[in-house]
């Protein structure tokens, strides 16, 4: 059974590089430039897909929610309602976004965290659409954005495994473009609850569904052993700097890492190879001074039959290997040997003709005689 997405010009299955979203939210601080930059950068360290969420805030918050007070370090206003629509964007933010995007070669699409967001995102012709993982049991919004047509992608933060066998059961059969990630809904999480061979149970449940994993962790290690286990779709979180205003921030990739997770994925996939075992040419010098051949472990004459004692395994490599260990001993030399020197199979004969051989050469009976 195959498993495959197509976002944009990308294939993604079993057999594709890993794809990597750089997951900004809103680490641009609701500033259009800031956004600009935080695209480049995630173009230049080597992201295939840039993403940002979309909310509807007025319809999305209670209004207790929306109007309760939001007095932290992090807070663009005064209550959260106010905070979440300072870091919103709205239609001709997100063209221009677009429009950088293409110019920039990286994707661009967005979460939609409600139905008139995912209308919003829709007009916009987005090429793809995630699902937050506080939304994996929303299922009328999985249903409405699964008629939109386009790959979807769902994280499962918080969530059991009938929760996803439900978020499937929703969208597959209305849209069959859909990724599945394995998410901790910790902002950051620890190591202990990543739970990465989910990994493994989501491929077996799902044998027709890309799986990915979305990390909350600091660094890059996870994303590589995710990879490992059978993730072809990784989503970090992507910054400028760690060190800017916002909630993000403290486990987003500054751009210097983003590009050595791209790496570290990348050396990670052509190093598994195809699971056939090989020699290579590169591993033919360090062999021949490693391995061991067979030789003479004293003087030895001619006709001599050999013995354990008369043989020693030493370097190069360059003679019998010493898996022939058995089929020497035993056997006759057909002429004298020194201290060292090789054996091979063209000096040995059966101790018999040995002895004929001696007798034609010497002028004396061979044994038997």
């Amino acid at each position: 059974m195959t498993r495959q997405i197509t976002i944009a010009d990308r294939v993604i299955s079993d057999d594709s590089e890993p794809y990597v979203i750089a997951e900004i939210g809103h680490n641009h601080q609701g500033n259009l430039k800031t956004a600009k930059d935080i695209f480049r950068a995630a173009a230049e360290s080597g992201a295939w897909a840039v993403k940002l969420q979309k909310r509807d805030n007025r319809s999305l918050f209670t209004r207790e929610m929306f109007n309760k007070p939001y007095d932290n370090e992090n807070s663009f206003g005064a209550t959260y309602g106010e905070h979440r629509e300072a870091l919103e964007f709205g239609k001709a933010e997100y063209e221009a976004l677009a429009a950088e995007a293409a110019r920039l070669k990286v994707t661009f699409f967005a979460t939609a965290f409600d139905i008139p967001s995912a209308d919003f995102l829709a007009a916009l012709n987005m090429p793809a659409y995630k699902i937050s993982s506080g939304d994996l049991k929303n299922t009328p919004l999985l249903a409405h954005v699964a008629r939109i047509g386009k790959p979807m992608i769902i994280s499962t933060g918080g969530a059991t495994i009938e929760d996803v066998q439900r978020a499937y059961d929703t969208i597959m059969p209305i849209n069959r473009q859909l990724c599945i990630l394995q998410c901790t809904a910790g902002y950051p999480v620890e190591n202990t609850e990543l739970d990465l061979r989910v990994i493994t149970t989501l491929r077996e449940q799902f044998p027709d569904t890309v799986i990915g994993y979305s990390g909350h962790d600091n660094g890059i290690a996870m994303p590589l052993a995710a990879y490992m286990l059978g993730a072809r779709v990784i989503e970090k979180h992507f910054t400028l700097s760690r060190s800017m205003k916002g909630t993000d921030h403290s486990f987003s990739l500054e751009p210097v890492g983003m590009k050595k997770m791209v790496r570290d994925l990348g050396r990670v996939r052509v190093a598994l190879g195809d699971g056939r075992k090989k020699v290579y040419a590169s591993e033919a010098g360090p062999l021949l001074k490693m391995g061991k051949k067979l030789v003479a472990a004293r003087d030895l004459p001619a006709g001599h039959v050999l013995t354990a004692a008369d043989v020693a395994i030493k370097s190069p490599s360059d003679g019998l290997p010493p898996y022939c260990l058995d089929q020497v001993l035993g056997q006759a030399l057909a002429r004298e040997l020194h201290t060292d020197a090789a054996i091979t199979l063209d000096l040995l004969v059966q101790p018999a003709t040995a002895s004929v051989s001696r007798a034609k050469r010497d002028g004396t009976p061979a044994a038997g005689a």
